[in-house]
């Protein structure tokens, strides 16, 4: 007898094949069988009809930081609600483990470097993880058995340097003793199910008390030695992130890519390719490292977003703007002294010459300050501001857009809520996104979801681009784009029979209306533990979520069942030649 038996589906599955109606029957948390419609003469458990809906694979995003969320939300929400069903996570250096068992002031470290650099509350990871692990296998089975998604898990090189280093990890360079030691946590964290190993040497990423994590300090023999590591064990991965992602890679940023990839054998990921078609030179840019990983033997992979992510401002809260060059010193000061220097002709014009040259990359797209919208606000003065744009309250106002700004946040005492509007918004950058899409190195995802939870709202990708797809721009058909959000991130991590509908794989199934498929606006909630705040978005059109054959969800409510798996390397992934 079938578990469950879904008729009359429009299947969409994953491969890129037309669509088609059919049936679909689960047991065991697999496929049992696919159908035309009304073939299926097996029993069933429970069974519905899905005539004008489409069913795919569950979507797989390969860019998350679940990695705390998930002890106090096994949901993953938002991400289940638009029909993640597995994620990645472990990614950019960063894990709650391993943690050395004789330095309990190890984890306060950690807590207190995520909230920073993933922006996490710190209170929601003192009050909601139980941090009683030390190894990396015991943080897994912390997670088995009580999640609803499927997550399989990079172990970080700032844990990894921090358990061998302690506090020397930032600054130092390791002994061949403590190199040793971080190679047999690497090993031991494998062996247990780490997807490979994350690192960053980002100059964006800094700890809690504002130095560059552990990581950024490594030389490329560190991080040669670690990918040898991982290439010595099944169905691993790389992922790492240098300074040159946020703009274009430098030539010695693109030789340690690649030299990593080749070193592991292993494909590299990294997070995130910006396309925009007013800087036509930057995809070529980024790409150059794949064609040369290709060359050497490697694979490097680029992850892009499909949609433009929601993502706020403020003056008075760590956010992108104090990433921009010499933003940070004025932006980290105590509130009245913040006011002071920002209400300073002299500072606010050495900010904007700051924020508009070279040295500020990608930030450089922050500085049009007269699109910017404005959110929240908390004083009378501000009344009525709300969703109005900054160039025409200051036009009313007869002063520059920059000063307009920092007006109405300093009556707020710097909690005004800041929505940059897109400057990538136009046809000429959807058009080159939908070229880039094409390339065999690029993977759509880099939601961040888990991370930067009052800043940013990533996790609605997969639903956004899929009502994109259908009833907006159209760039790709239905069955492409559930290919790439499904089966080609599947291929990339090598997972099992995940990413397909075909008979014998895992039932991670979506069921969704194409009629109205799509993610709502983000809005704050103060749902995380102590109250925390962080951005939701409703998914719209998502009928049904299935994990391993176990409904999670059904119409934007969750079940309160945890089917999900922890994926460990090996058992649930193959290795990915890279040649």
């Amino acid at each position: 007898m079938l578990d469950h038996l879904i008729k009359g589906a429009t299947l969409v599955d994953g491969t890129g094949a037309p669509a088609r109606r059919a049936d679909v029957g689960i047991r065991g948390g697999r496929i049992a069988t696919v159908a035309a419609p009304g073939a299926v003469t097996e029993d069933a458990a429970t069974r519905e009809d899905a005539t004008g809906l489409v069913l795919a694979p569950g979507f797989v995003d390969p860019h998350t930081h679940y990695d705390a969320q998930l002890f106090w939300d096994p949901y993953a929400t938002p991400s289940m609600n638009h029909g993640v069903t597995t994620v990645a996570g472990g990614n950019c250096g960063f894990t709650l483990a391993p943690l050395h068992p004789d330095r309990p002031e190890d984890a306060d470290y950690t807590r207190r470097m995520m909230s920073k650099v993933e922006g996490m509350s710190l209170k929601a990871l003192e009050e909601g993880v139980s941090w009683g692990w030390s190894s990396f296998g015991q943080y897994l089975d912390a997670l088995d058995g009580r999640i609803a998604v499927n997550a399989g898990f990079m172990v970080g090189h700032c844990a990894l340097r921090r358990h061998a280093m302690g506090p020397d990890a930032v600054g130092g360079q390791p002994s061949p003793a403590q190199l040793g030691t971080m190679l047999a946590l690497l090993h031991d964290a494998m062996d247990a199910g780490a997807w490979g190993l994350s690192t960053t040497q980002s100059s964006t990423h800094s700890d809690g008390d504002g130095q560059p994590v552990a990581s950024r300090h490594a030389l490329p023999g560190e991080l040669i030695a670690l990918s040898e590591a991982v290439g010595q064990h099944e169905g691993t991965q790389l992922e790492a992130i240098v300074a040159g992602c946020l703009d274009r890679f430098a030539d010695d940023e693109i030789d340690l890519l690649v030299e990593m990839s080749a070193a592991a054998g292993r494909p590299l990921n990294w997070n995130v390719l910006t396309i925009d078609a007013a800087v036509p030179e930057r995809v070529p840019r980024q790409l150059l490292a794949s064609e040369r990983a290709r060359r050497a033997g490697g694979r490097i992979v680029a992850l892009t977003m499909p949609i433009l992510t929601p993502m706020n401002m403020s003056l008075g809260t760590f956010c992108a703007l104090n990433l921009i060059p010499g933003w940070g010193d004025i932006l980290g000061l105590p509130v009245p002294e913040r006011i002071a220097r920002l209400r300073d002709a002299g500072v606010r014009a050495e900010m904007l010459r700051r924020a508009e040259s070279k040295e500020a990359g990608i930030f450089r797209r922050l500085a049009d300050f007269g699109r910017y919208v404005i959110g929240d606000t908390y004083s009378p003065e501000n009344e009525g501001l709300t969703g109005r744009v900054v160039k025409d309250i200051a036009a009313e106002r007869g002063i520059d857009p920059f000063r307009c700004l920092v007006e109405i946040c300093a009556n707020d005492r710097l909690r005004t809520v800041l929505w940059p509007m897109p400057t990538d918004n136009d046809p000429a950058t959807w058009a080159l996104r939908r070229e880039t899409w094409e390339h065999e190195d690029v993977l759509l995802g880099g939601s961040d979801a888990g991370a930067h939870l009052d800043r940013m709202c990533g996790a609605p990708y997969t639903t956004r681009f899929l009502g994109d797809c259908l009833r907006g721009r159209r760039l790709v058909p239905l069955e492409r784009a559930v290919k790439m959000l499904t089966d080609d991130p599947a291929r990339l991590f090598g997972l099992r029979g995940r990413g397909r509908i075909e008979e014998g794989c895992r039932a991670d199934l979506v069921l969704f209306d194409p009629e109205r498929i799509e993610a709502g606006p983000a809005t704050l909630v103060h749902d995380l533990p102590g109250s925390s705040p962080r951005l939701d978005s409703k998914a719209i059109g998502v009928v049904s979520v299935r994990v391993n054959g176990v409904e999670t969800l059904r119409d934007d409510r969750v079940t309160g069942a945890v089917p999900g798996t922890v994926l460990r390397s090996g058992r649930d992934t193959r290795t990915v030649s890279t040649k």
